[in-house]
């Protein structure tokens, strides 16, 4: 039975294992002490948390079979609620026109009004950047208002270097005319079924589906090795030989593989090739750019603070990003009824000013902020953690795509090489889609004679919170 060496457990490396376990033998590498990647829930104190937001929804039959194979009834369904705060008032999210309009006050609705009517009359003639996308559909002040300061929030740039392939991907579908048809008509004949109001989810966040995966696995045959960063990938001829990889105390070890899938960042691959790869192809890897993201999660003493799953938090005197309430996810996120459990987001870069404060100061700025936005006072905060979780997001600024392309033609040239996931693939892709590159790329190696392109999942037209009545729910082989 030939061998396979997944780098990286989380959904797609774990979707690609769980693929494969009964014909292949399946080796995981995974340097973190748990699975789940960015999709593992952390445990304190008898509270779960959720590293950011993970709703178990997707248009995929294939990735709900999964699911609903490995938990079953242990999911919840949970109905969708989240909202946008800016200047102490709360706004509907996705936007509805009227809420939107008239929460803003006479002044801006009217300024909003005639702004997305010159958008109309005068519109960028490209729309290269986020800034130029969402102007064209929302009109300048709409934009200024519910869209750019988030967004710089979570990328560190102004909206003006950011992709407009990144708005494509995350509100596609989306423009303030259709969202005003719909709102106002419900027109029953359009192609777009529905925004989605609810989802399940995990009894104890999504954590608990990933580790009923590797167990599924583990049961199979496979084998799962935690705290086992990988170090080196040997090749010769654009066939992967070998990795190496050091363990929980240091020490290197070497495993041989037949085939290879890669879901860890493909930057971090790229440098880790041996022979190194050619210097035009590191100094693209290098020019890729990652934003990562800091949880600050706090218990609260207080049975009840808002209503939402989460917040959007678009007031720009606070650097706090995000705010997660768990407990309106799954009551048993927390344990006891009295309290209430959040994750405070902040998004950073790996090694600048915030990524470097330590816990208590962190702490100290969120539990500041928190009670200056009125979702509680810091003195109701009873305990906390802090959790850092580096490359989070791929980040699409100006000219990524010409540095991606150059490390992508670059790896293709692998023969027995697999990219999946976020991470593998430097693409901003949902759970699903992570998973379903996972799946491709276990179909390549079970089916040599076809191709299933990881790189072409996600590109769909249509906004992934929506739903055409005539899409396909199943992946098609190229």
């Amino acid at each position: 039975m030939n061998q396979v060496i997944i780098m990286g457990a989380g959904p797609a490396g774990l979707a690609a294992a769980y693929k494969l376990k009964q014909d292949k033998q399946v080796i995981l590498l995974e340097s973190e002490n748990q699975v789940g990647g960015i999709s593992k829930t952390i445990q304190y104190n008898g509270y779960y948390f959720d590293l950011g937001g993970h709703r178990f929804f997707t248009k995929f039959d294939e990735v709900n079979l999964f699911w609903n194979e490995i938990l079953g009834s242990s999911f919840v369904r949970t109905p969708r609620l989240s909202r946008i705060y800016y200047r102490n008032r709360f706004f509907n999210y996705p936007l509805t026109p009227l809420n939107a309009l008239f929460g803003v006050g006479i002044f801006d609705t009217v300024v909003i009004i005639l702004s997305y009517l010159k958008s109309k009359l005068f519109p960028y003639p490209v729309e290269d950047t986020f800034e130029q996308w969402v102007s064209n559909r929302f009109g300048k002040r709409l934009y200024s208002i519910f869209f750019k300061t988030y967004t710089e929030k979570v990328w560190g740039i102004p909206c003006s270097q950011l992709e407009a392939e990144w708005s494509a991907q995350r509100i596609k579908g989306l423009s303030l005319t259709t969202a005003i048809i719909n709102a106002v008509f419900k027109p029953k004949n359009s192609k777009i079924k529905t925004l989605i109001d609810e989802f399940d989810y995990p009894e104890y966040g999504p954590g608990m589906m990933y580790t009923a995966a590797k167990d599924k696995i583990e049961s199979a045959g496979g084998r799962v090795l935690l705290k086992s960063k990988i170090i080196g990938v040997n090749h010769e001829n654009y066939i992967i030989r070998s990795v190496d990889y050091s363990d929980s105390n240091g020490n290197v070890h070497q495993l041989a593989g037949d085939d290879f899938v890669s879901s860890i960042p493909i930057t971090e691959l790229i440098q880790i090739l041996n022979p190194r790869p050619p210097a035009e192809v590191v100094k693209a890897a290098e020019s890729l750019a990652y934003r990562s993201l800091i949880t600050v999660d706090i218990i609260v003493n207080r049975p009840v603070l808002f209503p939402d799953n989460w917040i959007y938090i678009h007031s720009p005197e606070v650097k706090l990003g995000r705010i997660q309430n768990f407990k309106n996810w799954s009551r048993k996120m927390a344990p006891d009824p009295n309290k209430t459990s959040l994750g405070l987001e902040y998004f950073s870069t790996e090694n600048d000013e915030l990524w470097n404060l330590p816990d208590a100061e962190l702490f100290k700025l969120a539990a500041a902020e928190v009670e200056k936005i009125k979702i509680c006072n810091a003195s109701e905060i009873e305990d906390y953690i802090v959790v850092r979780v580096p490359k989070a997001y791929p980040v699409y600024n100006t000219g990524y795509q010409k540095h991606l392309n150059i490390v992508k033609d670059y790896l293709q040239q692998f023969k027995n090489l697999q990219l999946a996931g976020r991470y593998g693939l430097f693409k901003y892709n949902n759970m699903d889609h992570s998973i379903l590159t996972g799946f491709y790329a276990a179909r390549n190696i079970l089916e040599p004679h076809r191709h299933y392109d990881t790189w072409e999942i996600n590109t769909e037209e249509e906004y992934h919170e929506m739903k055409k009545e005539t899409a396909s729910q199943k992946p098609v082989g190229i």
